[in-house]
């Protein structure tokens, strides 16, 4: 235990604090951009920044990883807002926090193994483009100022690290943000600022109870919302934490994780702030500025919270510009440009199920939706692929007897391919069916095996099935018909 709190919290101080200014001053705008989306005050996807940030840092399952107000939470909770206010909007957020409390107690976490490589890496591809995309109105209709300035950040996040001794010890993309800011402050510069999103909070959150009926009406409006924000929270923060693991060789609890969430969120609703997941892009951030510990995502927050309220003169000076340059790093960063020589050396389905992925999240902007779509086609690719292994050999070297072989996997894809490789019109005594290299998944499977005995029984053969394992043996036995024979009776009589 001691030697996880070291790891977690003491071994990289120094690149957990910078990194997590870097995040800080990096969420300050996309908090507010959220909290317009939702239609709600800026203060509340800023407090709910904080809370989701510090409270994650002690309940997380993966270390390392930002937290906080999202984009794809937002779009979930306009009509909600629109309809009934920011008080059911609070109401939604606690209870989206305790159904992924029970999804983490469920063990839902460990379903992230059937998402394919493929599938992850369409998603990091879209994410990337999808922040790239973010950052184009801010370049979009503005002074040559902007760009010269977003250019020079760029310049300096990718060539400071190469500075002597200096450049290793403090993250390039926090030298951009000041650097540019001191820039456009004595320079009397006008370009675009944090202080033009919207107003900074001048107050700490204080603990509020959701101002709304404690009745089954409440719950009837708020569940449909709490339960789609569970779903794509828990998502994005699970794929999120697999992407970490990546960049950092590490490993981290899915399960806990899905805890931490819920609970951040539970307190956050608390707190007056919205629901919210895993950053992707926050995380790149803190990971190539340097953080790794939980102690990054501590301090993300409480110097979110400080600097909003005890700092805000000045973070409202802060060009986007120089935002815009480190989150295009992010883009760049994030993108996977192997998957694009990959191609040529990848089958064609796993080429089809990242860009399904990439095109279904660019165009939908629903993460959900796009992972699900990646998930649905590789799970058919796949399927498709082990049916066409499973073969069926026959001996009929004795005219009176037949045997056959079955190998492979035997369920719903590859049932009609069993049926079909058996010779039904040559009239043998005796057949002999060999499943010692078969195995059987589904009722499906079952029920082609009852077609085929019932079939040969019908044409006056004698048939046995022999070496069928446990598994195939134990379904076989409680959903096959075969050998009951009132069953047999009724179908060979056509009933």
């Amino acid at each position: 235990m001691l030697k996880n709190f070291k790891t977690d919290w003491l071994s990289n101080i120094r690149g957990d604090l910078l990194a997590g200014m870097v995040v800080a001053l990096a969420l300050i705008p996309e908090a507010i951009a959220f909290s317009i989306i939702a239609g709600v005050d800026p203060k509340v996807g800023l407090y709910a920044s904080f809370s989701i940030s510090v409270v994650i840092a002690f309940t997380g399952g993966r270390s390392g990883m930002i937290s906080a107000a999202t984009g794809a939470m937002a779009l979930l909770m306009i009509t909600l807002v629109k309809d009934h206010g920011l008080e059911y909007l609070l109401a939604t957020t606690v209870l989206t926090g305790v159904l992924q409390v029970l999804a983490g107690y469920l063990k839902l976490g460990n379903l992230m193994r059937f998402v394919s490589r493929s599938v992850v890496t369409g998603f990091v591809n879209a994410l990337a483009i999808l922040i790239f995309m973010a950052q184009l109105p801010e370049l979009t209709d503005v002074t040559w100022h902007v760009y010269a300035m977003t250019a020079a950040g760029l310049g300096i996040i990718y060539l400071f690290p190469y500075l002597p001794i200096i450049g290793k010890l403090i993250p390039s993309p926090l030298i951009c943000i000041v650097g540019l800011t001191i820039f456009a402050i004595m320079f009397n510069i006008d370009v675009r600022t944090v202080g033009d999103m919207g107003d900074l909070p001048d107050t700490l959150p204080i603990f509020l109870w959701p101002d709304v009926p404690l009745n089954l009406a409440t719950l009837w409006i708020v569940l449909p919302y709490a339960t789609a924000l569970a779903i794509v929270g828990l998502l994005e923060s699970m794929m999120t934490a697999t992407i970490v693991d990546d960049l950092t060789d590490t490993s981290s609890d899915k399960n806990r994780e899905c805890k931490g969430q819920g609970i951040a969120n539970v307190f956050t609703g608390f707190l007056g702030g919205m629901a919210g997941c895993a950053m992707i892009g926050q995380s790149m951030i803190n990971i190539k500025s340097g953080g790794r510990g939980r102690l990054s995502s501590l301090a993300a927050g409480m110097y979110l919270l400080l600097m909003v309220v005890f700092l805000g003169p000045w973070l409202k000076q802060i060009p986007m510009a120089a935002l815009v340059a480190v989150m295009i790093m992010v883009a760049i960063g994030t993108f996977s440009w192997r998957s694009i020589t990959d191609m040529r050396k990848h089958p064609l389905s796993t080429n089809i199920v990242m860009l399904s992925t990439v095109v279904m999240v660019v165009v939908t902007h629903n993460l959900a939706l796009g992972v699900f779509v990646g998930v649905l086609l590789a799970s058919l690719f796949f399927a498709n692929k082990i049916s066409r292994m499973m073969v069926v050999r026959h001996d009929d070297a004795q005219s009176n007897h037949c045997e056959y072989r079955v190998i492979g996997q035997v369920f719903f894809a590859s049932a009609d391919k069993f049926i079909d490789s058996f010779d039904f019109k040559t009239v043998q005594d005796s057949v002999t069916i060999d499943l010692s290299t078969a195995h059987f998944w589904d009722v499906t499977a079952v029920s082609a095996l009852d077609k085929v005995v019932i079939k040969f029984r019908r044409e006056g053969s004698d048939v046995t099935l022999i070496g069928m394992n446990e598994a195939t043996r134990t379904i076989v036995d409680k959903f096959g018909v075969h050998d009951k024979p009132e069953e047999v009776e009724r179908l060979m009589a056509g009933h």
